[in-house]
């Protein structure tokens, strides 16, 4: 993975390529941190050039935007591959990094500018389903001894691999406990998703 950081009036361009994944999340996110401090109003996301992202990208991503959002900065996402959207969209986060004048062409002319709107709609559709994936979370926490961490991320994993909204992918697993059986797709996939989450845990384990 390469980051390449430039200076744009009082924001900062930064642009990402290869792959966004946990192999790579440590590097990326000190280039972000970095050109985010530099900056003076926040970083624009050129991912056009990402050919894999997993769930630890996605995370460091939503990390770094509210580091931005800490330091009254904004980060968002000019340019993005559709490897890279892919995660984005089965998560519902791309609209919390979308660039205010996209915003704006979007809005009706009768809402001003900074009409909040499409961040409220995301946070409502996740409240809607923050129940059911909690659930889903804490079944898997409960059954393969994994950490609230762990648990985002096999579901996370399962949604993408299976091309399955989060919500859904969720219900499934709600589902298989009482009683009814998951598509073998995604049984298989699940497993697959514990398995690496554990392996990465055991590794990281030897390595202290």
């Amino acid at each position: 993975m390469t980051v390449c950081a430039r200076p744009d009036g009082d924001r900062t361009t930064v642009t990402v390529r290869g792959d966004l994944d946990l192999a790579a999340d440590q590097q990326l996110q000190q280039a972000l941190r970095s050109a985010l401090t530099d900056s003076g109003k926040g970083i624009d996301l050129d991912l056009d050039g990402v050919e894999f992202c997993d769930c630890s990208g996605l995370n460091g991503l939503l990390g770094i935007r509210q580091q931005a959002l800490d330091q009254c900065k904004t980060a968002t996402i000019r340019t993005i591959s559709p490897a890279a959207k892919r995660v984005f969209a089965l998560t519902g986060t791309l609209s919390l990094f979308t660039p205010e004048d996209e915003m704006d062409q979007e809005d009706d002319a009768s809402h001003p500018s900074t009409d909040p709107r499409v961040e409220v709609v995301q946070l409502r559709r996740a409240m809607q389903t923050r129940g059911l994936i909690d659930l889903a979370r804490g079944i898997l926490m409960a059954t393969y001894s994994l950490s609230a961490e762990e648990a985002w991320n096999v579901l996370v994993m399962t949604s993408q691999n299976t091309n399955t909204k989060l919500h859904r992918a969720a219900q499934q697993l709600v589902d298989s406990v009482r009683g009814e059986p998951p598509p073998e797709a995604s049984r298989r996939q699940l497993s697959a998703a514990v398995t690496h989450v554990t392996a990465v845990r055991e590794r990281a384990q030897e390595a202290e």
